[in-house]
């Protein structure tokens, strides 16, 4: 077994040091291409493509936003974060796996202009920086969800980098189970208030612990990736005019449905996409969260498993990941100031990694988005 490791050891020294992007001068890039016949491949002209090589989101360099240095060199305006948790799931397990998937789908994401957009997000106002992953311990639930917090409230707690755009940092994060999105809320609230939120998932996601998991234990210990909005309700991180896009599974009881609406939210349901299409949808979120701060959040599951099999609780008759996309785009111009990507559990993909590729896609549309429209506080 060590002669393999040894050896997987060396080709990853090799790929790095192959790479086509030069971290310590983002943008520039060493030629991956023979312009002619007479050029010779042997002398380091020529590299292997890009998105072959980097650790983190669309091959950024991993950076330590975790320090106490907030110089002007140290400083971002979007950040990526990892949250490698899955504990509080009451399905399939794995999504704590998701982060390094996502980030791996991401490596085509390197560089080059949208023909969408006819930007390149990568490549405009905002330094964008990937944070790696939050320290979150598998053991304890409470801990881990603590931990998560304060590597929200780290990451955005210095001043943003281009502080005549946008004067705080913003957080896009890589899930990990839905429960990690009450840590994003929590620490969203102390720079812009309670938030509208976007919910798109094929779950309502706020049941009330007593439906979903008070039997199991005493009501503080009923977190999980089913109530996790119940609770920003009830921590009034939340308001009223927040929204789920794409509810397609079915809940306990009626109570279910009242409970949902006593805690802000309007229901799109998956089908209603046939009946008024994506700009039906579109609309509809536009005019629920107008005139407020939005934070987008992602089940992967609200695709359908043709497209996003590797999930915790896989839900038949989603959206496709074209719909998903454009109705995101639809969403330009919304003051969002937060999002994440959650519910990735790569054990269960297929060999093309289906899952992460759409996982990395939506990621980087919520990047397109927060670089469309920067906000201050």
């Amino acid at each position: 077994m060590k002669p393999q490791l040894v050896a997987l050891v060396a080709l990853a020294q090799a790929v790095v040091g192959l790479s086509a992007y030069d971290y310590n001068n983002p943008g520039a890039q060493v030629r991956f291409w023979v312009n002619n016949d007479d050029e010779d491949i042997s002398d380091g002209v020529v590299t292997q493509m890009p998105f072959l090589t980097g650790a983190g989101f669309a091959t950024l360099p991993i950076t330590d936003c975790f320090s106490d240095d907030t110089s002007e060199t140290s400083r971002y305006d979007i950040a990526i974060l990892g949250a490698p948790h899955d504990t509080t799931t009451t399905g399939r397990p794995g999504a704590r796996f998701g982060p390094p998937a996502i980030r791996l789908g991401s490596n085509q994401k390197t560089y080059g202009l949208s023909v969408y957009t006819k930007r390149d997000a990568m490549k405009d106002w905002a330094t964008i920086v990937d944070c790696g992953d939050a320290k979150m311990t598998w053991l304890d639930n409470r801990f881990a969800l603590k931990t998560l917090e304060k590597a929200h409230k780290k990451v955005s707690g210095r001043p943003a980098k281009s502080s005549n755009t946008s004067s705080v940092p913003r957080i896009i994060t890589l899930g990990g189970d839905h429960t990690t999105t009450l840590a994003a809320l929590r620490a969203t609230e102390k720079h812009w208030g309670p938030v509208s939120v976007i919910h798109f998932d094929s779950h309502v996601d706020t049941w009330d612990p007593k439906q979903l998991g008070g039997g199991i234990s005493d009501y503080a210990r009923a977190l999980n990736h089913g109530t996790f909005l119940h609770f920003a309700h009830e921590e009034n991180l939340i308001l009223n005019s927040s929204i789920h896009a794409g509810i397609r599974a079915q809940v306990i009881d009626d109570s279910d449905m009242r409970h949902d609406k006593d805690c802000g939210f309007h229901v799109i349901t998956a089908r209603d996409i046939d009946f008024i299409g994506v700009r039906g949808i579109i609309d509809r979120l536009r005019k629920r969260v107008e005139h407020t701060r939005v934070y987008i959040s992602i089940d992967i599951d609200v695709l359908d498993p043709a497209f996003a099999p590797a999930t915790g609780t896989p839900e038949a008759g989603g959206w496709s990941s074209r719909e998903l996309l454009t109705i995101l785009a639809g969403l330009d111009g919304l003051e969002i100031i937060g999002g994440d990507v959650v519910e990735v559990a790569p054990p269960y993909d297929n060999n093309a990694a289906t899952t992460a590729l759409a996982a990395a896609e939506v990621a980087f549309a919520l990047l397109e988005l927060m670089v469309s429209t920067p906000v201050k506080v």
